[in-house]
């Protein structure tokens, strides 16, 4: 029973994982994509990881030290990435509404 819901975990992780990847070729630019496949392998990665907590519990301290990892990790390093596209001015999508921070960098230094 237990390798049932740890296969059952496993198998979510990687619905998540492969809808981030379907959103990589889907989304119109650059933005979207990092928002989505940030999220969805932030899912992903914990699932597969609380999957494998359930196989091999004596890895569990491990397992949740790595989750911690990625909940601080990806959603910082995306931050960083959209940052640094949005600085070198990378073009948005044409249906994007509202450019929150277009009078925000023009009073910084770069």
């Amino acid at each position: 029973m237990i390798e049932l819901i740890g296969s059952l975990f496993v198998l979510l992780g990687a619905v998540f994982l492969f809808s981030a990847g379907v959103g990589l070729l889907r989304m119109p630019d650059a933005f979207t994509r990092i928002q989505a496949g940030t999220k969805a392998t932030t899912l992903g990665n914990m699932l597969i990881m609380i999957g494998l907590a359930f196989y091999h519990p004596g890895w569990t301290p491990k397992l949740i030290l790595a989750i911690y990892f990625v909940l601080m990790t990806n959603p910082i390093s995306s931050h960083a990435l959209s940052r640094a596209a949005y600085r070198i001015r990378t073009p948005m999508t044409p249906s994007t509404m509202t450019d929150a921070l277009a009078g925000e960098d023009a009073e910084k230094p770069s």
